[in-house]
C-alpha cells in the first residue's frame, strides 16, 4: 500500500502554540485503558489549534485524520518487522494505539497521562495520544505531523524491544527522533511513502517548534532536546537511515 504524506499549502509549525511532549512513557506497573476509540471533536473556537488554519483543498476531515493515524501505524509496523527480520529477530508490533480526550482517561504504571500529549507506555506496550490535540495539529500543520508523531512514539517501543536504556531522557528522545527520521526516510526511498514538494520543510519547521525551551537543563528528567538537536537527530536518521541512530 502506497501512502502519500501531503502538505497543506501555507501551513507551518512555526509559532504553533502547542508543546509536543513525546515522552518515553512509563517504565513499570500496570495501565488503565479507555474502552472505546473516541473520534476527535471539531475545534470550537479560534483559540484551538487548527480552528482558523486548515487545508486549502478542504481535506481536513476526521475520517482523513483517522486514516492517516492508521496508515502511519501500519507502515511503522511493516518497517520495523522488516528490520527485525533482516537481523534474524522476531518482532511483535506495539499492542495498541489509544486515542483519549481527558487527563487521567489513560494511565500508565499508575501515572495519569495528561492532555496535549502523546506517549509510549512501556508497562503495557501501547501508544496513547490526545486525539483532540493531535487533530488540531493535523488540521493546522498537515499529515506529516501525524507520521512524525507515530514514528517517534513507535521508536520508543522499539527501544524497549531492543533493551535500550540511557541515563538521561534527552538521549532516549533524540535517538527516537533519529529512528523516526530513518523510518520516514527509508519509507520514502522504498516508495511506501511519497512526499509532496515542501514536506521536508514541514518536517523541519515542526521540529523547530517542538524543541525544549533554551533555558531547560539538558539533564532534566523531561528534556527532549533543543530545536537544533531534534532537527539534527531527525534528519541524520532521515538521510543516513538507522546506521546513524546508534542502535548497537
Amino acid at each position: 500500500m502506497t501512502t502519500r504524506v501531503g502538505r497543506r499549502p501555507g501551513a507551518s509549525l512555526v509559532g504553533l502554540a502547542v508543546a509536543l511532549v513525546a515522552a518515553a512513557g512509563c517504565m513499570v506497573g500496570g495501565a488503565s485503558e479507555p474502552g472505546g476509540a473516541p473520534a476527535p471533536e471539531q475545534p470550537a473556537s479560534s483559540g484551538t489549534p487548527g480552528a482558523d488554519a486548515t487545508r486549502a483543498d478542504g481535506t481536513n476531515s476526521v475520517e482523513e485524520f483517522q486514516q492517516d493515524v492508521a496508515d502511519a501505524r501500519s507502515i511503522a509496523e511493516r518497517y520495523w518487522a522488516a528490520q527485525f527480520r533482516a537481523s534474524g529477530q522476531g518482532f511483535q508490533p506495539i499492542r495498541r494505539v489509544i486515542p483519549y480526550r481527558r487527563s487521567g482517561e489513560v494511565t500508565c504504571g499508575g501515572q495519569e497521562i495528561p492532555r496535549n500529549n502523546a506517549v509510549y507506555c512501556t508497562a503495557s506496550d501501547y501508544i496513547a495520544y490526545d486525539v483532540n490535540w493531535s487533530f488540531g495539529a493535523f488540521r493546522q500543520i498537515g499529515d506529516a505531523f501525524v507520521f512524525y508523531l507515530l514514528g517517534h512514539e513507535y521508536a520508543h517501543g522499539i527501544q524497549t524491544r531492543l533493551g535500550i536504556r540511557y541515563n538521561f531522557t534527552i538521549q532516549q528522545e533524540l535517538q527516537a527522533d533519529c529512528m523516526a527520521g530513518a523510518f520516514l526516510g527509508d519509507s520514502v526511498r522504498s516508495g511506501t511513502l511519497r512526499l509532496d514538494d515542501g514536506d521536508l520543510e514541514e518536517f523541519r519547521d515542526g521540529l523547530l517548534a517542538v524543541g525544549d525551551d533554551p533555558d531547560q537543563p539538558w539533564f532534566a528528567e523531561d528534556s527532549h532536546g533543543t530545536a537544533e538537536q531534534r532537527t539534527d537527530a531527525f534528519f541524520r536518521g532521515y538521510e543516513k537511515s538507522l546506521d546513524a541512530c546508534d542502535l548497537t
